[in-house]
């Protein structure tokens, strides 16, 4: 009853996790999904009905299934292998903030110039091009 107490407990706080707008915290309640799953697991091969996987006697009716385990031990692997990949997408996958200097902010307001347009100091575009200010139009 605690087990499975603890895995409604996990999933609830995953899912509140998950549903919040940081990324990091989304990271944290993927892994809290992940141990409700694993524990989910644990308890589908059965807890206190059997014994250890490998006994002195290799009886299938005392031993524990050994299945459930290695379900358990291969999802520990995939899990640990997506947080790492969430939390490299949290690092790297943020897009910049809106109050950045950008090349735009640090230029003079053109008159000529487009609102959409961001040039450098050259008169080029940002592809590095030079722009011709009679093809520029609003």
């Amino acid at each position: 009853m605690i087990l499975a107490l603890t895995v409604g407990a996990l999933v609830t706080a995953a899912v509140y996790l998950l549903l919040q707008r940081d990324f990091l915290r989304v990271v944290l309640g993927f892994v809290l999904l992940s141990h409700a799953v694993n524990l989910l697991l644990f308890s589908a091969g059965g807890i206190n009905r059997r014994g250890e996987p490998l006994g002195p006697d290799p009886d299938p009716a005392t031993t524990a299934d050994p299945l459930p385990q290695a379900f358990v031990l291969t999802a520990i692997v995939i899990a640990f292998a997506i947080t790492i990949y969430l939390l490299v997408l949290a690092v790297t996958g943020r897009p910049r903030p809106s109050g950045d200097q950008s090349t735009e902010a640090l230029q003079p307001d053109d008159p000529e110039r487009p609102t959409g347009a961001a040039t450098t100091s050259t008169g080029s575009d940002r592809t590095g091009e030079p722009r011709d200010r009679q093809e520029v139009t609003s």
